[in-house]
């Protein structure tokens, strides 16, 4: 009888940890970066840090694995947050999609927390963080000058 027991408890730890595995390959690729704002984003190391750590998130193979990466990605935002940015994108265009992306990094871990899967946040996130690189394109494209039309 005991025996049996024992069988039963080996399955459902296999069970759970195929429950833990994560496949990457539905998440969105990163978006490039045009080159005119790649040279901006070198000299900014907090950035340089933050890219560091979230390419960690597609050699993820389990919700541990991803717990940990999302922890270092949320430390290297902040200290993002907290640096001093380009002149060309400190403005609230860049800031607020990087918001945008910090509230979904906490959904993942919020996912995490609470054992649910975290597979449609991920892409959220990773969706959202599209939208901020983008953003660095959008500025070093536009190139019409707001200070021309504030003087008329």
């Amino acid at each position: 009888m005991t025996l049996a027991c024992k069988e039963q408890k080996q399955e459902l730890i296999v069970e759970d940890a195929s429950a833990h595995e994560l496949s990457s390959e539905a998440w969105p690729k990163k978006l490039p970066i045009k080159p005119k704002a790649q040279a901006i984003l070198e000299d900014w190391i907090e950035f340089s840090s933050f890219e560091t750590s979230f390419d960690a998130l597609h050699t993820v193979a389990n919700k541990e694995d991803l717990r940990l990466v999302i922890e270092e990605m949320i430390t290297k935002q902040n200290q993002l947050e907290e640096s001093k940015y380009p002149k060309e994108f400190n403005i609230p265009q860049v800031k607020s999609r990087q918001k945008v992306f910090k509230t979904y990094m906490l959904k993942v871990k919020g996912d995490l927390y609470y054992r649910a899967d975290p597979q449609e946040s991920i892409v959220q996130m990773i969706e959202a963080y599209n939208a901020f690189r983008n953003q660095f394109n959008v500025v070093v494209s536009n190139t019409l000058d707001t200070d021309l039309i504030l003087e008329f």
